[in-house]
């Protein structure tokens, strides 16, 4: 592991946001599922895609508040360009189990 300072920390911005869409996406060569997730005013609404087919369903992500690197550059992922990284952790499958916090909080607001 490599260490970093404090200011190299503060280049990533990683933010909280709502998921407002969830939708199947089919098209992807291992199952994931396309978002869009409201980051408030400042940033508004970004989307992605994600590999969380095993621990959520589509009906269970809307309203869902997230962590996301929010500062990345696009990524083109097959047909769809990718604009944030929805954060998370391996389980003991290394399926991924997303980030969020305890209690709601505005979206928008940047880890620290």
């Amino acid at each position: 592991m490599t260490e970093i300072g404090f200011d190299d920390f503060l280049k990533v911005d990683i933010r909280v946001g709502t998921i407002v869409r969830a939708e199947p996406y089919p098209e992807a060569r291992k199952p994931a599922f396309k978002l869009r997730v409201d980051f408030g005013s400042e940033i508004g609404e970004r989307k992605t895609s994600a590999q969380i087919t095993k621990h959520y369903t589509l009906d269970g992500l809307v309203g869902r508040q997230v962590a996301a690197v929010v500062n990345f550059p696009p990524k083109q992922i097959g047909k769809f360009m990718s604009e944030i990284l929805v954060l998370g952790f391996p389980d003991e499958d290394s399926e991924v189990v997303m980030i969020q916090p305890s209690s709601p909080v505005p979206n928008g607001g940047r880890l620290f």
